[in-house]
């Protein structure tokens, strides 16, 4: 992966890209007035015939200046094009309105991050998580989630579920081809991926850990499947290194969880999982790292996310890169026996042992 090694624009293509990051606030939020008033769809409808901004604006009932200044500024930024007096949408336009990872992400950006955001440099000084403020009055936001107001609350689960969800299928054969008995969820959230393993096996047991808000809702989701009798839940404080974890397990999962901790945290948690996991067992650690990822707007993608986890989840972590993470396996005393990348839309899956 050599997308960041070298500074390949021109001096135009470097100011253009300088203007657009000046005024990246009022892009994103004009672009998402195209998107939520309609705009966008009425010109997609229009096909390559195109739409004139009369007929945009008397079809969506809005006023004239309001549709003009954001088609207007939609030119600037890419969403449409204008031929003579007719507008249609360009390739971008059409991202924008109809590919759900970049809807889930806008409108993560929009309901969770936008507005925490403007104190990131303080959150950078103080090593907390500013922004949490606007969402509410907690250590971190994963205390905070059972409590979220609806809109956002859907928002911060379609983000953490669109990335993880693709990734299941995969995962699950990979996590059974040592056929577990008994498998630790550690950070199981709504018990979705717990749910799949006791679908794919009938005699897997499951343990749940978690923090008690996040158990109850997937408490209440397990109690109406059939596999109910197999899983224990574990409510958890896993950032109080007092708190050990039940031994015996012979396969540790944390899916896009060690990723919401500092590295020391991370650390903690691994020699705890050390001290818990069979001799022989297994530890399954799926990551989205950005150096592993196949495509640049895929490392965009998880470099800015990894200023969410500043600004408003809590203050020290990130999206890693891999061989930050790797040093961190190895002080817990493990070893990576299997890597697998590409798993899901951005996933990679360590394999660990005790070395």
């Amino acid at each position: 992966m050599n997308f960041f090694t070298k500074d390949d624009k021109s001096a135009f293509e470097a100011i253009t890209a300088a203007q657009f990051i000046a005024f990246a606030p009022i892009v994103f939020q004009a672009t998402k007035s195209l998107r939520d008033l309609g705009i966008l769809a009425a010109v997609e409808e229009s096909r390559t015939i195109g739409l004139t901004l009369e007929e945009i604006y008397t079809k969506l009932k809005l006023s004239e200046y309001g549709v003009r200044v954001l088609l207007e500024a939609g030119l600037g930024i890419g969403l449409v094009v204008k031929n003579q007096d007719k507008y249609t949408i360009t390739k971008t336009g059409l991202f924008i309105l109809n590919d759900r990872m970049t809807n889930v992400n806008m409108d993560f950006t929009n309901d969770v991050c936008y507005e925490g955001m403007f104190s990131l440099t303080d959150s950078i000084k103080q090593g907390k998580p500013t922004g949490l403020k606007v969402l509410g009055d907690w250590p971190t936001v994963y205390e905070g989630l059972a409590h979220l107001p609806k809109p956002i609350q859907d928002s911060w689960f379609a983000f953490d579920h669109y990335y993880s969800d693709g990734s299941f299928d995969q995962a699950l054969a990979e996590l059974f081809k040592r056929k577990p008995k008994h498998i630790l969820d550690i950070g199981g959230n709504t018990g979705k991926f717990t749910m799949k393993c006791l679908n794919y096996d009938a005699d897997v047991k499951m343990t749940m850990f978690d923090l008690p808000g996040q158990l109850a809702m997937a408490k209440e989701n397990i109690a109406k499947t059939p596999f109910a009798d197999r899983v224990n839940y574990h409510p958890i404080n896993i950032l109080d290194d007092a708190n050990r974890f039940p031994k015996g397990a012979d396969a540790i999962w944390m899916s896009q969880f060690l990723d919401c901790f500092s590295e020391d945290e991370i650390v903690s948690i691994l020699k705890r999982c050390h001290e818990a996991i069979a001799e022989d067992g297994s530890i399954y650690i799926m990551e989205t790292f950005w150096d592993r990822q196949k495509f640049r707007p895929g490392a965009f993608s998880l470099q800015m996310t990894s200023l969410y986890f500043t600004n408003i989840a809590n203050g020290n972590s990130q999206m890693y890169d891999s061989a930050v993470f790797n040093r961190l396996i190895d002080r817990a005393g493990f070893k990576v026996v299997e890597q697998i990348d590409n798993v899901g839309i951005s996933h990679t899956i360590q394999v660990c042992k005790k070395k």
